[in-house]
């Protein structure tokens, strides 16, 4: 719950950002000149290159948390298995132990959404964000019953 309401507050700041930032490409614009309408114009592109991220990023959320609730339901949410440092921290070799084993579900099944879920959790817990988000837009598309092209 706490991660919402920090995702939900970071959003909001976002939103006022952005609203504040493309008022003053508005006045920018407003003003005339060839120099003040072209800086406007290009101050206006962050705010929508930033509304689309944010979209985005929320869609992904969304539907990452609707497979983890469909997972759960089916009662194959991976047990937090995991050993950890005396600071609370996951303990490394722990993590890359339960990577191998998720790993080698997924290799068995490839076209299981299931496993590409609980893959993303073993790269997350292994602190490789990049291929954990990787790893859950396979488990989305795959849910989704779209093609996914060989990794």
């Amino acid at each position: 719950m706490r991660a919402k309401i920090t995702y939900l507050v970071t959003a909001a700041v976002l939103v006022f950002y952005f609203v504040l930032v493309g008022s003053r490409g508005v006045l920018l614009i407003k003003t005339g000149t060839l120099l003040t309408v072209t800086f406007g114009v290009a101050v206006l592109i962050l705010p929508v290159i930033g509304l689309w991220f944010l979209w985005k990023n929320t869609q992904f959320v969304r539907r990452a948390n609707a497979l983890a609730a469909e997972l759960d339901a089916e009662g194959g949410l991976p047990v937090d298995e995991l050993k950890r440092t005396p600071s609370g921290r996951v303990d490394r070799e722990s993590a890359d132990a339960v990577f191998a084993l998720r790993k080698a579900e997924t290799e068995d099944s490839p076209g299981d959404w299931r496993t590409w879920f609980r893959l993303a959790v073993a790269y997350h817990d292994a602190r490789d964000t990049p291929r954990a988000r990787k790893a859950m837009q396979r488990a989305i598309a795959l849910h989704d019953g779209k093609q996914v092209e060989a990794a």
